[in-house]
Formats: structure tokens, sequence, C-alpha cells
């Protein structure tokens, strides 16, 4: 059983940058791949950002490529996502999700993911 905890979300203006933490709790959390989500009111889950259990695969929506940054230091449990130059439709509740995987299982499904957290509320103001 894994335990995951978001912080870092918050209020910003267009062009500003956040950094989300998702902290884990449990056994073996350095196995699973963990994933960001977000969903914004009236609009279904989708996809952000992908990182293997050992950090050496990295997958990133089209939107956000070049503007967020995943990372994780499996020392610490603790995954990260740099957001960077965000915009209004980055409004959203962010969510970090963890699992293990099946080889060649897409990192974009999140049914693929054992494990949810609460998730954290980023807001973009114009």
């Amino acid at each position: 059983q894994v335990q995951l905890v978001e912080s870092g979300g918050g209020l910003v203006q267009a062009g500003g940058s956040l950094g989300l933490s998702c902290a884990a709790s449990g056994r073996n959390f350095n196995f699973y791949a963990v994933a960001w989500f977000r969903q914004a009111p009236g609009k279904e889950r989708e996809f952000v950002a992908a990182i293997k259990w050992n950090g050496n695969r990295r997958d990133y929506a089209d939107p956000m490529k070049g503007r967020f940054t995943i990372s994780r230091d499996n020392a610490k449990n603790l995954v990260y996502l740099q957001m960077n130059s965000l915009k209004p439709e980055d409004t959203a509740v962010y969510y970090c999700a963890a699992g293990t995987l099946a080889s060649g299982a897409s990192y974009y499904i999140p049914t693929n993911y054992d494990y949810w957290g609460q998730g954290t509320q980023v807001t973009v103001s114009s």
C-alpha cells in the first residue's frame, strides 16, 4: 500500500512558476512509476507527465513540453513537478499517481495507476 500527498499548489499569475511535490509513504515506492494528472472543472482528467521508477524515462503531454519538468528523489520518496511559464489554461487540480505499470503499458492512462493522492489546486490568473 502506498499513500500519496501532494503539496505546493496555489495561485500564480500567468507566466509565473510553481513547484509541486508528491510525498509517498509505504513500501516499495522506489519501484513505482509516478505520474501527474490534472483535472479542470467540467473536464476529464488529463495526463501531464510521468517518470519511470528509476528516473531514466520521462514523458510529457505535448502542451507541457518545454514548460514542465518531472523529477524524483527515491531516497526521500518524493516526486516533483516544476511548472514554468504557466498559463490560465493550466488551472486545475493536480494529482500524483503511482503504479507498477506492466511493460509496454501507457503512462497516459489513469486506470494504469494503482494509487492516487487527494490533489492540490493550481490557479493561474491572467
